[in-house]
């Protein structure tokens, strides 16, 4: 059944559910929280429900999945299922006035085949001033027929009558556990691939499921080579590495990498387990260096380079913040009586 297709978020489907069998759904939903976690698939899932045209033999409101009006809405072509989303042929993809108008024209009139007419809105927070303005109207006198679903992972941009309008359910990311066995079962891969995956996407299961696990395997070990004490044994190689990564644009890529480098060596000195360890392969290195290390330096530098990923694509000199994080790891990494100094 489609509802058991989607991995977590087992309150938000039995509050679904339960207001479908009581006939009690609210006419807009407001589905939010993080990126890649399955708010898109909640919403498609609930419009097959609705308009399945299969009986089924359980009692609990579901989808069979296989009718006429399923595949319909998985291919976007049921005429009671309408879904909008930004332009992403434009450099800021928004939604415009033009697209709210239509659908409200077209959610004015009688379903065609099903109960509802449906109207699934992802990334609802890209809408214009003007196409939030013009959505609020209809929220505030929808048709008896209509069910709005708005898809956003960052509701706080939403205009606050908007979010007051929609009954709102936020969705977090699956476990770890869930995830791995998503991957396992959907990618066939083996354990120790779909846990690093899983810890990869930091639980968001749509990532884990379409991440390049050979080119994120590659980018693991380039990385782990220029963090090491011989990747910044001196001076030179460290301006050397912060130089060609400025220069490949790879700066938030290794401000990523080397963060959860460093969260890995914060989770091995405080006992943490492996469970949410990336770099397994290090681990026994990882212990070494955690026994000697200043656990404040340490969360220090985690804490900065958290605010510097975050500036990564503002007006940052990427290259001169390589360099100093770096020179810090290094610092981190060289035992004091063993470090050169500049001349």
């Amino acid at each position: 059944m489609p509802f058991a297709d989607i991995i977590g978020h087992d309150s938000a489907k039995t509050l679904l559910r339960s207001a479908i069998l009581q006939n009690r759904l609210a006419h807009a939903y407001l589905f939010h929280g993080d990126d890649r976690i399955g708010k898109r698939l909640l919403a498609l899932r609930l419009a097959q429900a609705l308009l399945c045209e299969t009986v089924p033999d359980d009692p609990t409101p579901d989808a069979c999945g296989a009718c006429r009006a399923c595949r319909q809405v998985d291919a976007r072509t049921h005429p009671d299922f309408m879904v909008i989303e930004p332009d992403q042929e434009l450099a800021n993809p928004q939604i415009k006035i033009e697209l709210i108008r239509d659908i409200e024209h077209q959610m004015i009139y009688r379903p065609l085949i099903g109960d509802r007419k449906i109207c699934l809105i992802d990334d609802a927070d890209r809408m214009t001033i003007g196409a939030a303005n013009a959505l609020l109207k209809t929220l505030e006198e929808p048709p008896d027929h209509s069910l709005f679903i708005l898809v956003s992972s960052r509701p706080y941009a939403l205009p606050a009558t908007i979010r007051s309008r929609c009954q709102a359910l936020r969705l977090t990311a699956p476990a770890q556990t869930q995830v791995e066995a998503a991957v396992i079962l959907k990618r066939e891969l083996p354990p120790a691939d779909a846990h690093f995956l899983a810890v990869l996407s930091d639980g968001q299961l749509g990532r884990a499921l379409e991440c390049d696990l050979e080119q994120a395997r590659n980018s693991q070990k380039e990385f782990a080579a220029i963090f090491s004490s011989k990747g910044l044994q001196s001076y030179a190689t460290v301006l050397a590495a912060a130089e060609a990564l400025s220069k490949e644009e790879r700066g938030p890529e290794a401000f990523d990498w080397l963060l959860r480098w460093l969260r890995d060596v914060l989770l091995v000195a405080v006992g943490a387990g492996s469970d949410h360890v990336l770099n397994l392969d290090q681990k026994a290195g990882m212990q070494a260096l955690a026994e000697r290390i200043d656990i404040d330096e340490l969360l220090d530098l985690i804490n900065d380079l958290e605010k510097l990923e975050r500036q990564a694509h503002r007006n940052l000199n990427v290259q001169m913040a390589l360099e100093t994080i770096l020179l810090r790891v290094r610092h981190l990494l060289t035992p004091q009586d063993t470090a050169d100094t500049p001349r």
